[in-house]
């Protein structure tokens, strides 16, 4: 029992590592929902920057198309943690599978749903896509999610579409020029290509906090890193150098523009257009966290959510303080600027949540 209490304590506490504290691990695998999707691009930054390698960590990307198939990963074993969205914490939790956040990395989700322009006329509410045919990135994803909601909130069922895995590539641009589908939610720079194409019109938007606000209510935690609380309690040194690498990243690209952040981006990304990729980016900048930490009044909202449409959340007793936590975050930003951690501490501040959970 006194073992269980202090792998429990580890995990929910973790110690506060010394810079100068070797990683218990320094080989980590992380795998990741489809990089070069703009949700994604601090943790191409960490590593494009050198960032992990200054934590004296050596990670290994496994790029996945699609969040569930980078949670599959983990789960699975072949990954150490995930960069991912913060909702599978909660949907994980609901069947006894414990894993937690611990840096945020969009406090907006960036999800579009675009319905093709030849059925734009025919398409223009979410009622109206009943028996249609929706692109997501893959099933059991955070874009699955995404339209299950605007669905729950009309009154219907997830089994009232027919969701395709499509992935977040140019997949996702062919199977829309090809028809597979008739609408599709999916990411930037994905949705601005298929703009720019003339592809597809938009029918919900959650790149700017307007519009998230407008269809969750209020802020909405997108992409995170996470990983299982084992893996946090066993390795708390390893976890709290991860998460510095990606809050250094924030940090980096806070303030920048979307050209300032090319010059660190694989030209790989662009898929050979490099300015529709930039115009997407600049239509996500302002999804970025600027600090990696969780605002407290989000993840409820995310569990209201699940609920809607999600069986086993809504029969689960969740206790949201487990899945996340801004204890690394701060030490990061504790670390690496006592200004700047002691301005974002200021009282007021809009941008920061108090994890009483973690945070003592």
């Amino acid at each position: 029992m006194l073992a269980l209490l202090a792998l429990l304590s580890a995990c929910t506490h973790p110690s506060n590592p010394s810079s100068t504290s070797r990683p218990e691990k320094e080989k980590v695998v992380l795998a990741v929902g489809g990089r070069t999707g703009i949700a994604y691009l601090p943790l191409t930054l960490a590593e494009q920057k050198g960032f992990f390698k200054e934590e004296g960590l050596n990670v290994e990307i496994q790029d996945m198309q699609g969040g569930a198939k980078a949670l599959q990963a983990l789960m699975g074993g072949s990954a150490d943690v995930v960069v991912g969205y913060y909702d599978h914490t909660i949907q994980m939790q609901a069947i006894n599978k414990e894993l937690t956040a611990v840096a945020l990395m969009c406090r907006y989700p960036g999800f579009v749903l675009g319905v093709r322009s030849d059925l734009a006329d025919q398409i223009k509410h979410i009622r109206d896509l009943k028996g249609m045919k929706v692109g997501i990135t893959a099933p059991g994803s955070s874009t699955q999610f995404f339209i299950n909601y605007l669905l729950a909130r009309e009154g219907l069922k997830p089994t009232d579409v027919s969701a395709i895995g499509i992935g977040a590539s140019n997949a996702a641009v062919a199977a829309m020029e090809q028809k597979q589908v008739d609408a599709l939610v999916n990411l930037d720079p994905m949705i601005t290509v298929l703009e720019s194409r003339g592809l597809i019109k938009i029918i919900a938007d959650t790149r700017t906090e307007k519009d998230t606000r407008e269809i969750y209510g209020g802020e909405y935690p997108g992409s995170v890193l996470y990983a299982s609380r084992d893996f946090i309690a066993r390795y708390p040194i390893t976890t709290q150098r991860l998460v510095n690498a990606i809050i250094k990243a924030l940090r980096w690209m806070h303030g920048k523009s979307a050209e300032e952040l090319a010059t660190a981006i694989p030209p790989a990304f662009f898929a050979g257009n490099k300015e529709l990729y930039l115009k997407g980016l600049t239509n996500s900048l302002g999804t970025f966290s600027p600090n990696g930490r969780f605002p407290d009044s989000a993840p409820p909202r995310v569990l209201e959510v699940l609920a809607r449409f999600d069986e086993n959340v809504s029969r689960a007793k969740i206790d949201l303080s487990k899945t996340y936590t801004n204890h690394f975050a701060e030490n990061a930003l504790s670390q690496t600027s006592v200004a700047n951690s002691t301005r974002l501490r200021r009282p007021g501040s809009v941008d920061l949540g108090h994890n009483t959970a973690h945070d003592e």
